[in-house]
């Protein structure tokens, strides 16, 4: 079993995602035995972001770096390095308010 050094991998996909147009990366670092839990490294350029979409499970997201926004409905929430939400079970898309990399943990359905 290899470990995975996340500010390594989230200090390279942010490099990634500054020469994207998406000014976005990311990269799946578990997809569990069987495919029931998901981890995944994310890298967001300031201004950019994930568009509204729906969650495929429960998810929490984990702000190893910078700052984004959490949108839902009407509501949102702002997050900082070191910050670890419970994704609403509803449409919800994320803005980075500054460069930012995420861990974002997905429990399949």
């Amino acid at each position: 079993m290899d470990a995975v050094h996340l500010p390594t991998l989230a200090d390279e996909l942010l490099a990634t995602a500054r020469e994207a147009t998406s000014g976005r990366a990311g990269q799946s670092t578990r997809s569990g035995r069987d495919l029931s839990l998901r981890q995944t490294v994310l890298a967001l350029t300031a201004d950019h972001g994930i568009d509204e979409h729906e969650a495929n499970g429960e998810a929490t997201l984990q702000v190893l770096s910078g700052r984004v926004r959490l949108r839902w409905g009407s509501e949102s929430v702002e997050l900082a390095q070191g910050d670890v939400v419970d994704i609403p079970d509803a449409r919800h898309a994320v803005d980075a308010l500054t460069d930012a990399t995420l861990l974002l943990t997905v429990a399949m359905r």
